[in-house]
C-alpha cells in the first residue's frame, strides 16, 4: 500500500534466474567492486533535513528516543528478511578491502544480499564466511521455516480450526517448527522478545518526555502492543495523532512475505509535521464539493455530496529504518493495513515532503534539462511539483465511485477490472492538473501557486518534465501506464509538442482544452464502467513512441532513486 517498487535497472548488470519453461540460467556472478560502485551510483546520496526549531524540549527528547527505537527496527527487519542476514552483514563489515566495503554498502542499501532493482538477484558469491546465499531472495523470507514448501504450509493451515488458522495467517505471527517437527504459530512478541522489550521501554521513555497528549497516548499504546502483540488499539490512536512529532513504528507492510503476503515487516519513520503544507491539504479539502461540481463530466454522474476526506498529513522525515529505508525510498505511505481499523476509521496518508524534494532535485531536475529547452526548463519548480502530488492524492476522492450495471449497483474498480488501476491513477493525475488550473483561474491559489502566465508556465512545464520521470523506468506499473496514456493523448491533441530531437514543449494555447478533454474521457469511462472503452484506450496509448524513446534513451545516467543520510537525526541524538 505504501509504494510501487520499480524493478528496472539501468543496464542489467546481474542476470536474473530463468523461468521454469526456459533452460536453466547460470547463477548470478558475484559483482566486482567496479560493478558495485555503478550499482550504488544508481541511488544518489542525499541529506534529509527537517526543521526542529518549533519542537519543545520535551519533544526533542522524545524524538531522540524514537530514533534510538528506529535503529532497533533495523535489526528486526534484517532478521525478518532472511535468517542469515545479521551474520552475513557482520561478516561483510569485517572485510575492509575496497570490494568488501562496496559489498557492505550495497548490502545495507538493500537490507540483504539481493539487489532489489535487479529482480532481487544476488550480488555476492554463492558463499560468504560459510553462509550459503541463494541466487535470489527466498519468497518465504524468515517468516516460515527454512525450506518449508508452500503446499505443505497451506495443507497445515487448512487443517487448523478457524481461530488457529486466523492466527497462523495474521500479520504479527511467524510459523516455526517445534521440537516435535510440527509447525507452530509464534507471536512476534515472543519471536522477537528481547527487541520488543527494548522497543517498549524506548517508546515509554519517549511518551514520558512529550507534553503532547495524542503522541503520549499513541506511544504508550504502541509500547504495550510490542509486548502483547495486539496492535489494534495503537492503530486507532495513530489515526488520532495530532503532534509536531509524527511517528510511524511497528510491523506494517507485507511485501517481504512473497510466499503468502501475510506477514508484516518492521519499519519506522520518525517525522516532523510540516504544518504549512498540511494546511494546504486542508484548504483543498474545503473546495472538494466545488471541484466535484465543476468536473468535465455529465452532471448525472457527479456526486452531489462529497464524503469526508481521508486524513492526510505532510511531514519531513528525520529518520527512516527497516522497511522504511530499503531500496527505492518511500515518498508517501497509506496505513494501517488492518481491515478492522480501516472499516471503522479509514486509513491515513503520510506525505514525505523532504523525500519528494530530494527526488525532485536529484531526478526530476536533471530530466528536465534533457527533455525541455532552456527557456522552459527554468520554469520547473518544486512547489508546482509537490502541489500537484497533493492534488493527485486529493482528487482520488473526486469523480464516480458508484456505477450501475444492468440495474445493479457496482463500482468502477469492479467494472474496469484489470484496467482500473491504470485508469484511476491517470484520472487522479489529470484531474489534479485540471483542479489546480480551475482554482488558479478562480484566484484561490494566489498564496500557493500564484496566478497568471508565470504560474501557468510553472505548473504545465513541471508536469511535462515529471511525466518523463514516471516513464523513466518503463511501463512497469499502473502509474507509468497511466502516464503513457496522458503523454500520448496530450501529444495527439497538441497540448504537448515534440521537437523531434527528444525535447518537448507545452502549447499553452491548447493545453487547457486538451487536459479538460482527457479528464472527461477518464471520468466518463469510470462513470459508465466501460471496460471495452478502457481497454481500447490502453491499447492505443500505453506505448512508448519513438520521439518519447529518444528522450528516455538520454536518461541512462539519471539516478534511479536516492540514498538518504539523516543529519537532523544525528544532531538530535548527540
Amino acid at each position: 500500500m505504501k509504494k510501487t517498487l520499480i524493478a528496472l535497472a539501468l543496464g542489467a548488470i546481474l542476470p536474473v534466474a530463468a523461468s521454469a519453461a526456459e533452460a536453466p540460467a547460470a547463477a548470478p556472478h558475484a559483482a566486482t567492486a567496479s560493478e558495485l560502485q555503478h550499482m550504488i551510483k544508481r541511488f544518489a546520496p542525499v541529506q534529509l533535513k527537517a526543521d526542529t526549531s518549533k519542537l519543545s524540549a520535551g519533544d526533542k527528547k522524545a524524538i531522540a528516543k524514537l530514533i534510538e527505537a528506529a535503529k532497533v527496527v533495523d535489526t528486526l527487519q534484517l532478521r525478518q528478511r532472511w535468517a542469515h542476514n545479521e551474520a552475513l552483514y557482520a561478516a561483510l563489515q569485517k572485510d575492509t578491502s575496497p570490494l568488501g566495503k562496496e559489498r557492505a554498502t550495497y548490502f545495507w542499501l538493500n537490507k540483504g544480499p539481493w539487489s532489489i532493482i535487479d529482480g532481487n538477484a544476488s550480488f555476492l558469491p554463492p558463499e560468504v564466511a560459510g553462509i550459503k546465499i541463494p541466487a535470489t531472495k527466498p519468497e518465504a523470507a524468515n517468516f516460515y521455516p527454512e525450506g518449508a514448501a508452500k503446499q505443505e504450509l497451506e495443507s497445515w493451515m487448512n487443517g487448523l480450526s478457524a481461530d488457529q488458522k486466523e492466527s497462523a495467517q495474521w500479520f504479527f505471527t511467524t510459523i516455526r517448527k517445534g521440537a516435535d517437527g510440527k509447525f507452530a504459530v509464534v507471536k512476534y512478541s515472543d519471536e522477537y522478545k528481547a527487541e520488543m522489550q527494548k522497543l517498549a521501554q524506548l517508546l515509554k521513555d519517549a511518551a514520558a518526555s512529550t507534553e503532547n497528549a495524542s503522541l503520549k497516548k499513541f506511544l504508550t499504546l504502541r509500547a504495550d502492543a510490542f509486548l502483547t502483540n495486539d496492535y489494534r488499539p495503537s492503530d486507532f490512536a495513530w489515526m488520532d495523532l495530532d503532534s509536531l512529532v509524527d511517528v510511524t513504528i511497528g510491523p506494517y507492510e507485507t511485501y517481504n512475505d512473497e510466499l503468502f503476503g501475510y506477514k508484516a515487516a518492521f519499519e519506522a519513520y520518525v517525522n516532523i509535521r510540516d504544518q504549512k503544507e498540511t494546511d494546504k491539504l486542508n484548504f483543498f479539502a474545503q473546495h472538494m464539493q466545488e471541484l466535484e461540481n465543476n468536473l468535465p463530466l455529465d452532471a448525472q454522474y457527479r456526486n452531489p455530496k462529497i464524503g469526508a476526506l481521508a486524513p492526510m498529513v505532510v511531514v519531513n522525515e528525520v529518520y527512516g529504518a527497516g522497511d522504511g529505508n530499503m531500496g527505492v525510498q518511500t515518498a508517501a505511505y497509506n496505513l494501517p493495513n488492518d481491515e478492522v481499523v480501516i472499516s471503522q476509521r479509514g486509513s491515513k496518508r503520510i506525505m514525505l515532503k523532504n523525500v519528494q524534494e530530494a527526488k525532485f532535485d536529484t531526478i526530476l531536475k536533471p530530466i528536465s534539462k534533457i527533455v525541455l529547452r532552456a527557456a522552459d526548463e527554468k520554469d520547473v519548480d518544486f512547489n508546482s511539483f509537490f502541489t500537484h502530488i497533493l492534488a493527485h492524492e486529493i482528487t482520488h476522492g473526486l469523480g464516480p465511485h458508484i456505477t450501475k450495471q444492468n440495474g445493479k449497483e457496482s463500482t468502477p474498480r469492479q467494472d474496469l477490472k484489470d484496467t482500473y488501476s491504470t485508469i484511476e491513477e491517470a484520472k487522479a493525475d489529470i484531474t489534479g492538473l485540471y483542479a489546480l488550473r480551475h482554482m488558479m483561474d478562480a484566484g484561490q491559489l494566489k498564496g500557493s501557486l500564484g496566478q497568471g502566465e508565470q504560474a501557468e508556465r510553472k505548473l504545465y512545464n513541471t508536469f511535462l518534465a515529471s511525466a518523463f520521470r514516471t516513464l523513466h523506468f518503463g511501463l512497469t506499473d499502473s502509474h507509468a501506464r497511466g502516464m503513457a496514456i496522458q503523454m500520448n493523448y496530450l501529444l495527439d491533441k497538441g497540448g504537448f509538442v515534440s521537437h523531434g530531437d527528444g525535447t518537448f514543449a507545452v502549447d499553452f494555447k491548447k493545453i487547457k482544452q486538451a487536459v479538460l478533454d482527457l479528464d472527461r474521457e477518464f471520468l466518463t469511462i469510470e462513470a459508465t464502467g466501460d471496460y471495452a472503452r478502457a481497454q481500447a484506450m490502453m491499447k492505443q496509448y500505453v506505448v512508448i513512441r519513438p520521439d518519447v524513446q529518444k528522450a528516455l534513451d538520454k536518461m541512462k545516467t539519471i539516478p534511479n532513486d536516492i540514498r538518504p543520510s539523516f543529519p537532523t537525526a544525528a544532531a538530535l541524538t548527540k
